[in-house]
């Protein structure tokens, strides 16, 4: 399945993506939260579905989409996760995974505006898949990681460079600003993809394509990820794991490039869709 959740930011409504098009499901009565991953929603879900096939309501195109999961526990970031991006930022490869959090309040639809924050000269993008447990998970073994996966879902990294290498501290001050996590359009189950280690991911500024790379070239795949990550904190059903970024960031350009006021990021993993986002001044 592919889940959406739609309307007015904070009034979301949930719904679904079949053969492209989307249906309203809010009579389902549960939101994509917590307690719907941790209780047999996704199987409650696609029965109602299936009870309801020909009755469910279409969702106009013009309806906004919110992020397709309601603001989970915790975000949970995976840095330099690609050979070539640590190259690219004069890092040396990680030994192990490094680990940084995101602020849940970073939180938002797919095609939302990015908003600069305050004093901002270095906000840059990253292209990330983004992993959505599905049930609580502690000390897992990495041959029984994915079991513990909801599904899937394409996310944008937003980082702003100043905050997070130049002011003193962990990386978490550049990372966890309001608009700083576009999430979706939907989350995809897990059947809805194809192999996940290789997977195309993009991303575009103003139509220049900035990143392109492929889950491939992963130097951690998604279930040693999550069962490391897992050894550390315990992970609640609707958590999101970033898995990291390729090349393309505008801190690896020389001299580097930043997002301003005006510039369009578009972005999208192979069968987890596109999404857009404008970016504006806070004001």
């Amino acid at each position: 399945m592919k889940l959406i959740r739609w309307g007015a930011a904070g009034r979301e409504k949930t719904g679904v993506i079949i053969n492209d098009i989307k249906y309203d499901t809010s009579a389902f009565g549960r939101d994509y939260n917590e307690d719907f991953f941790e209780n047999n929603g996704l199987a409650a879900l696609a029965e109602f579905v299936h009870a309801n096939a020909g009755k469910l309501t279409l969702i106009p195109d013009t309806e906004r989409l919110g992020s397709p999961i309601a603001r989970p526990s915790k975000i949970i970031c995976i840095g330099l996760n690609y050979a070539d991006h640590a190259k690219e930022t004069n890092a040396p490869l990680p030994a192990e995974p490094i680990i940084f959090m995101k602020s849940t309040t970073a939180l938002v639809g797919p095609n939302d505006n990015i908003i600069t924050p305050k004093n901002s000269e270095k906000t840059d993008w990253e292209v990330e898949l983004a992993v959505v447990i599905g049930k609580r998970a502690s000390y897992v073994e990495e041959s029984a990681a994915l079991e513990y996966v909801a599904g899937y879902a394409l996310h944008n990294d937003v980082s702003e460079r100043e905050f997070q290498i130049e002011r003193g501290g962990t990386w978490d001050k550049g990372k966890g600003c309001d608009t700083f996590a576009p999430l979706g359009p939907f989350l995809a189950t897990p059947d809805e993809l194809g192999d996940l280690n290789k997977l195309r991911l993009w991303l575009k500024v103003n139509g220049k394509t900035m990143q392109d790379g492929n889950t491939s070239n992963f130097i951690f795949n998604i279930p040693f990820v999550i069962s490391y990550v897992s050894q550390f904190m315990t992970l609640l059903p609707g958590d999101v794991i970033s898995t990291g970024t390729p090349a393309g960031v505008g801190l690896g350009f020389k001299p580097p490039i930043y997002l301003k006021a005006g510039d369009v990021v578009e972005l999208g993993i192979d069968g987890l869709g596109v999404s857009r986002q404008e970016v504006k001044a806070y004001v």
